[in-house]
């Protein structure tokens, strides 16, 4: 089993102290904030997209990787590898209001859109924790398959889907019995995995092929493939557009919904790995973990509009755009 890369892969790396100077080229609509999980500098990095500058840090120990955000976005929840556990942050007064201690290598992470309850990926057993919506109890653990790493809820909280990095597949699985009720066969070593807005299809980015994996959802099956860069880690969807964090190539993958075609390949910063689109669909926002960036693409003209310098180490694996 490869080790979740708290400082792994063999991509190039910048070191560096913290930087907080911006670049800024331009400034179309995007969400108000990033919320950034700095593996290295161990702080949660509050950014204002607006202003292109780091607002905050809230410091949170064990190399924070994994994001989600509550139902009414207030509260967010984060992965502690080395912790090992969970910290809850009120984004309200930007401070840690509880920690959780949880086994093994807890990594991705994933909230209930309709109950509250926040689901933890255990990258070194093959489960998935299930937490209370305030991060005090540890309720229940799902078995999965080997290496859980991304979580996607659909709409109706009624199904996770997980992408099994080692087992190479995504299971399937029905909240109200905590129990998987189906493994969909994909490519090598899917990391990612993000749902459209209706829970209909869902992506898989597979590590090691370098390839995503579309999965009709209801059926349970695998729809096709779209080529990648290479190392490929997230996909996050905008209009009728893919976008694929591509981490050895320094680029994002653009493909096409409908016809799982290529579009283009824009270069972003070093080691990319966390991505999300905007409220409105018009940005990509991408941590690159290489170069201590953000990089701000627009959805339309696919051209990089804005960088901005973060603390060492940005993740931001999950959902961290408010």
């Amino acid at each position: 089993m490869i080790a979740p890369r708290w400082r792994t892969g063999t991509g190039r790396r910048l070191a560096g102290p913290l930087l907080l100077s911006l670049l800024w080229l331009g400034a179309p609509a995007r969400a108000d904030e990033a919320l950034v999980t700095a593996q290295g500098a161990n702080v949660l990095a509050i950014v204002d997209l607006e202003a292109g500058t780091v607002a905050a840090q809230v410091p949170i120990d064990g190399a924070p990787a994994g994001i989600a955000l509550s139902p009414d976005r207030r509260t967010a929840y984060v992965t502690r590898p080395e912790g090992p556990g969970l910290a809850v942050v009120d984004l309200a007064t930007r401070t840690v209001t509880r920690t959780l201690a949880l086994p093994g290598g807890p990594l991705g992470i994933a909230v209930n859109p309709k109950s509250g309850a926040v689901y933890v990926a255990d990258w070194y057993g093959s489960r998935i924790f299930v937490v209370s919506p305030d991060g005090a109890t540890l309720e229940t653990e799902i078995q999965v398959g080997a290496s859980p790493s991304g979580i996607a809820v659909t709409p109706d909280g009624a199904t996770l889907l997980v992408a099994n990095r080692e087992g190479d597949s995504v299971s399937v699985v029905d909240v109200a019995t905590a129990r998987e009720t189906r493994k969909i066969p994909v490519g090598r070593h899917p990391f990612g995995i993000t749902l459209d807005a209706a829970g209909a299809r869902a992506y898989t980015a597979n590590v090691t092929s370098n390839d995503v994996s579309v999965i009709d959802v209801t059926g349970g099956r695998e729809l096709g493939r779209v080529t990648t860069g290479e190392r490929p880690y997230v996909v996050a969807l905008a209009g009728p557009r893919g976008f694929v964090t591509d981490q050895y190539s320094g680029t994002v993958t653009v493909f096409n919904l409908k016809t799982l075609t290529n579009v283009a390949a824009i270069e972003v910063g070093d080691h990319p790995e966390g991505i999300a689109a905007s409220r409105d669909g018009r940005t990509l926002t991408v941590a690159n973990w290489g170069s201590n960036t953000l990089s701000v693409i627009d959805a339309t003209t696919l051209k990089v509009t804005g960088e901005i310098k973060v603390p060492d180490g940005p993740r931001a694996f999950g959902d961290f755009l408010r």
